[in-house]
């Protein structure tokens, strides 16, 4: 570590200087590459600006030569109407009312005809909320004449091409409405297309502004619309300071810009929009600030602008220098910091690593360390070694010990493997809990590993470990795994499983060592069972765990009074899987529970409202777990149905613990159920669990009944148990009855119930009706 700090600390410093060198060479040259290219940002900035309002102006324009040409429809129609003149002018009144409200960017609108009639020539226009109609002012009437015979002129020119710029006219005030108008207008036609009168709308000058000053590029922008004669409508007119604003306002009327205008060259055309109204730019010097003008000519004819101080634009580069300053006297600092703090992290990083893949008890190499390993080579072998009675250990000479236990034997196997030659080239590391691995590389076949297997037991049962004077036994199972035991296609990392899988072979067989084959099938068990662990949590979680009803008979009356519950799977095709195929697995994935509560709960529903009596099947597991016991009853109690329930106790381990299991008998038996005992006669059968367990049924066990027509001990055993039975004022039931000619055995021992397959075979729905022979 100390050569590669210095030359850490050297090669940072270099890059350091050189970083800073060619920070201040790259400062200096493109600083003023930046500024230009900051100025033509901000140029381009403005002009996006610019068009994005102009298409703003010019859609509105739009709309108001659409509004217009709905009035000259409106008032073609009205031309041609034969109604007396008082129904005109009302039907026109109502007709202009409905017409502005359908046009809200217009202010107001006129129709006006060339006939004299002044009860024709309306105008209607807005005040607040509401929409007014009154005659043309004689003044304005003249006006409009003039407009009328200045379009009828143009219209009567073939050689002259339409402009829409004709149809609007110039700002001037309107008295009706107290304030300034520029008003578009369009010839109203009869069904000859002669014209007949003129149609108006008007844009308001307030509004004007407000449209015109929607214009944000920096804080002192303003923004202008020039009519045809020069009258100048701007956001400036909202100015606070009204003095230099209306010197801004002089200052642009006389610069005349209508004049200013000249065609774009090629060079500076980017887009069709500005082909079809290119920007102009001048510069306006007012009061010693200097103003960069923006001006086209819009649809309408007219002359839309903005003006953004100078000193505005070029302040976005004053930033840009301060910045750059900061940057080059800031990078020397900030590097020699980083430099510092990198060689820190380089040097943390360092004993990171080193505790990442080294265990601190043993100081050997951990199961990361192995894990890389194995990904580097194909061919070795991998030996893991639990400690026996580890825990017994830990809990009697407490956990101080047990890291003494581990750390002498890892000290004593290090040493054992250097110096044996058979181990050459092995490396020990140090597994999770009380486990150790051996990394022996090369081929090795099960023949050159089992000697090698039992000299390692010979030396570590030879070890001699002691803690405070007392000795403390030592003892190893192993699991060992080859690449020559595996498939050519295995990886070094999948010696791991394997002789994980051995050594967990060689615990539960109690054996000193088991090398991993392929052959065993233990792997593919275990990712069946992995299969089925999740087939299991799929069906519970979509329903598919459901209980099948096996009929059981009164052997007197022939009768299905009775059912047993049984659960099955349904697959995804809803083909019922028997429970032998996944009930033990249930037990080891903790899912067992889960199944119980599901049956239980199912078949509750299922004969809620059934008079049938039904049996339910528990294990003394199921008793024991105290949550569950308590649902089962709760659920028995709160359906009230507990005079119908019949508990099956399978007979197994645990059954003995009598006060446990009465507790939950005594439960049940107060809310009305039944208890049986289920297989009687095989197993773990006990005449005293009868007895302690107070027992209203005995469900004989099929391997008796199966045998009844063909072993005349089956035959005795169950007469015994009948009789036995009815001393104590018993039920019986006979299980697994699959033929006439046992069923006739049955009948022949008295006993009180059957079930079976010559009954009915367990179903998704209820047998309720049997046909017996004879019948």
């Amino acid at each position: 570590m100390l050569p590669v700090k210095p030359a850490i600390m050297f090669l940072l410093s270099l890059l350091v200087c050189i970083f800073m060198f060619g920070t201040w060479l790259m400062s200096s040259l493109n600083l003023d590459y930046a500024q230009s290219a900051m100025a033509e940002l901000r140029q381009r900035q403005i002009t996006d600006t610019f068009y994005a309002n102009l298409d703003r102006i010019n859609a509105h324009h739009r709309q108001m030569e659409h509004n217009t040409q709905g009035l000259a429809r409106m008032g073609s129609l009205f031309n041609s109407l034969q109604d007396s003149p008082g129904v005109t002018e009302q039907r026109l009144r109502q007709s202009l009312q409905q017409a502005l409200r359908d046009f809200p960017d217009s202010y107001g609108g006129s129709v006006w005809f060339a006939d004299g009639q002044g009860e024709r020539a309306l105008y209607a226009y807005r005040q607040e909320s509401r929409i007014l109609v009154e005659p043309i002012p004689a003044a304005e009437q003249q006006l409009i004449g003039q407009w009328y015979e200045q379009l009828v002129n143009l219209k009567n020119q073939p050689d002259t091409l339409p402009d829409p710029a004709n149809n609007w006219m110039p700002a001037y005030y309107k008295a009706s409405i107290d304030s300034a108008v520029i008003s578009h207008v369009v010839l109203i036609l009869d069904p000859q297309q002669q014209p007949v009168g003129l149609a108006v709308t008007d844009w308001r000058a307030e509004d004007i502004v407000r449209t015109v000053s929607r214009v944000e590029v920096t804080p002192s922008t303003f923004s202008f619309l020039l009519d045809t004669e020069n009258r100048n409508l701007s956001s400036l007119s909202e100015a606070e300071n009204v003095t230099q604003a209306q010197a801004l306002i002089n200052g642009i009327v006389d610069l005349n810009l209508y004049e200013q205008l000249k065609p774009q060259v090629a060079p500076q055309i980017i887009s069709t929009r500005q082909l079809a109204s290119p920007m102009q730019q001048l510069e306006l010097d007012l009061n010693q600030r200097d103003y960069a003008l923006f001006f086209s000519r819009t649809q309408a004819g007219m002359l839309f602008g903005i003006g953004v101080p100078r000193a505005e634009i070029d302040a976005v580069l004053e930033p840009m220098r301060e910045s750059n300053f900061r940057i080059v006297s800031i990078s020397a600092l900030i590097l020699l910091l980083i430099s510092a703090l990198i060689l820190y992290l380089v040097a943390g990083i360092l004993r990171q690593l080193h505790n990442l893949y080294t265990d601190s008890l043993t100081d050997l190499p951990n199961r990361e360390r192995l894990l890389v390993d194995l990904k580097k080579r194909r061919t070795a072998a991998l030996i893991l070694l639990n400690i026996d009675s580890f825990k017994e250990i830990n809990d009697f000479y407490g956990h101080e010990c047990g890291d003494h236990v581990i750390s002498q034997l890892a000290d004593a196997l290090d040493e054992y493997l250097s110096s044996e030659s058979q181990w050459q080239g092995s490396r020990l590391y140090r597994m999770p809990a009380d486990e150790l691995a051996i990394w022996l590389p090369g081929d090795h076949n099960e023949a050159s590993l089992r000697p090698q297997l039992n000299d390692l037991l010979d030396f570590i049962s030879e070890l001699r470990i002691t803690w405070h004077d007392q000795e403390v036994p030592v003892n190893a199972s192993l699991g060992a795994a080859s690449s020559a035991q595996r498939s050519s296609e295995a990886t070094g990392e999948a010696l791991l499983p394997g002789a994980n899988i051995a050594l967990e072979l060689a615990r539960l067989h109690k054996d000193n060592y088991v090398i991993y084959d392929e052959r065993h099938k233990v792997r593919e068990s275990y990712e069946q069972n992995l299969i089925w662990a999740s087939r299991l949590k799929g069906a519970l979680e979509t329903g598919r765990i459901v209980p099948f009803f096996q009929p059981i008979m009164d052997i007197k009356t022939n009768r299905i009074e009775k059912f047993e519950c049984l659960v099955r799977l349904l697959d995804e095709q809803g083909e019922p899987i028997s429970p032998s195929q996944f009930l033990d697995l249930a037990k080891k994935v903790r899912l067992y529970r889960s199944i119980t509560r599901c049956m239980v709960e199912s078949s509750l529903r299922q004969f809620a409202d059934l008079p049938y009596t039904f049996s339910l099947n528990l294990s003394c597991e199921d008793l024991l777990d105290q949550a569950l016991s308590d649902h089962i009853i709760e659920t028995v109690e709160h359906n009230q149905i507990g005079s119908r329930v019949i508990f099956e106790i399978l007979e197994s381990e645990g059954i003995e613990n009598y006060a446990a299991v009465r507790q939950f008998i005594d439960r049940a038996k107060a809310l009305g159920c039944r208890i049986a005992i289920d297989d009687f006669g095989t197993g773990y059968s006990n005449f005293e669990h009868l007895l302690r367990l107070d027992v209203d049924l005995i469900k004989i066990d099929g391997s008796l009944i199966q045998q009844l027509d063909t072993n005349p001990t089956a035959m005795t055993i169950c007469k015994g148990i009948v009789q036995f039975a009815e001393e104590l004022r018993m039920q019986t039931v006979a299980e697994f009855v699959h033929s006439p000619a046992i069923l006739a055995k049955v009948r022949e021992l008295g006993v009180t119930f059957a079930q079976g397959a010559a009954i009915g075979m367990p179903s998704a729905s209820l047998i309720t009706r049997i046909t017996m022979p004879g019948e």
